[in-house]
């Protein structure tokens, strides 16, 4: 079975989409609807911005966002999955590319998300670090005995984990987790500590938007990264989506049941092959490709 996998932030890349928008008319015409949509040139920033602006979490979701479905939507009839699955953000590509949500609103939806998290980011500070070569089970343990807010945000493969939270917290859950054996735990660059409890007042106010866009039955299954097993329903869809950005993202749970439902070729769609990196790691056996 066929499953197509969407990257998250942080798959950016100055000249992304650029080759695509100059290639194929029908890519031309969903850029310029997108800077109609968001009321800027994201085209300028993609195709000619420094990485500095291109990591602007206003810019770098959306831009995110478009490559991989309009990406998608170039491949016509080569595109036929039988399950999806996005990492963070590539979950509303995703949802997009299965039909479950319309183009327009996708974007609108995570311009939103976007926004939302930059203002979430700025109330207090927080942060994300990596951890590796630890048990998914040692660093929620470490978490839990740290005072202050810091929890296990990305399962992104076996051994590689991503911690959220307070600043302190996650400075000092750093500290633990090089005592408890882990061969790397690293701050990472980022503007806040998405998938945590920090994330409550985006969750709130993207939930409002999310109740009032209209979501279709899919095409095929969505293995969200809430639940990691496949969706359906367009409510729980939606229910599923509200609750991601104060969850963890399951990513490696949702490989590992995508291969035991069947998925015998994970292909990635959008910038970078991040994805088809961990899926390997997740499986060596499974074949991987890029869009």
């Amino acid at each position: 079975m066929k499953a197509y996998v969407f990257p998250g932030q942080g798959a950016q890349f100055t000249g992304m989409g650029k080759e695509l928008y100059e290639q194929s008319p029908l890519a031309k015409e969903l850029f310029e609807k997108a800077n109609e949509i968001l009321g800027f040139r994201i085209t300028d920033i993609m195709f000619e911005g420094t990485a500095e602006e291109l990591k602007e979490t206003k810019v770098t979701q959306p831009a995110v966002f478009l490559h991989s479905v309009i990406l998608a939507k170039t491949l016509g009839d080569d595109f036929n999955p039988e399950m999806v699955a996005g990492h963070s953000l590539g979950e509303f590509s995703a949802l997009v590319a299965n039909g479950a949500l319309s183009f327009e609103d996708g974007l609108k939806l995570v311009s939103q998300r976007a926004l939302a998290m930059q203002k979430a980011c700025e109330i207090t500070p927080s942060t994300m670090a990596a951890v590796l070569g630890l048990e998914d089970s040692v660093v929620e343990d470490v978490c839990a005995s740290i005072d202050g807010i810091v929890v296990a945000a990305n399962y992104n493969c076996p051994g590689q984990l991503v911690i959220s939270g307070e600043t302190s917290a996650v400075e000092k859950a750093c500290e633990a987790m090089k005592a408890a054996g882990a061969k790397r735990a690293l701050l990472l660059p980022v503007g806040g500590a998405f998938h945590s409890p920090m994330m409550e007042p985006a969750r709130e106010e993207l939930a409002a938007a999310i109740e009032a866009t209209t979501f279709s039955t899919p095409i095929c299954p969505v293995y969200q990264n809430v639940t990691a097993s496949a969706v359906s329903d367009p409510e729980e869809i939606k229910k599923n989506l509200i609750i991601q950005l104060t969850a963890p993202v399951r990513w490696t749970q949702s490989v590992q049941q995508m291969i035991k439902d069947g998925a015998s070729i994970f292909t990635e769609v959008g910038p970078g092959k991040v994805l088809i990196g961990l899926v390997g790691k997740i499986d060596r056996e499974v074949a991987v490709a890029s869009a």
